[in-house]
């Protein structure tokens, strides 16, 4: 296995992991949060969940860069909002938006490598 090949499994392994997150995060916020924390988990899940499967189709279409910035923007925007539903905390809600600035950005990467082609 190339060096190539040992990195894109490790982004598949994140991947894998950050869906499992959000899978937990989700069920959390269903069966064992209450008040704002429900929400935050929900959202936070949703929105974790989803770019965990668009780094997936990214990789499959070997655009790496996107894929990078779907799990870190995942991981940031999920994060914040996981920490402030275990109580850390609400200042952390000003970090997330750049969660989101970084998945946005890696849409707009992937849309740019599929109008390169």
């Amino acid at each position: 296995m190339g060096r190539g090949a040992a990195r894109v499994n490790g982004l598949v392994v994140l991947a894998a992991l950050s869906g499992a997150l959000a899978v937990g995060a989700g069920a959390f916020g269903a069966h064992g949060a209450s008040g704002a924390a429900v929400e935050w988990l929900k959202t936070g899940s949703h929105y974790q969940l989803v770019h965990a499967l668009a780094a997936l189709v990214a990789l499959r279409l070997e655009a790496r860069g996107p894929a990078w910035l779907f799990l870190a923007g995942g991981a940031l925007f999920a994060g914040t909002l996981y920490l402030m539903a275990i109580g850390l905390p609400r200042w952390l809600g000003a970090v997330t938006p750049i969660g989101g600035t970084l998945l946005i950005a890696g849409w707009l990467w992937l849309a740019w490598i599929g109008v390169r082609g």
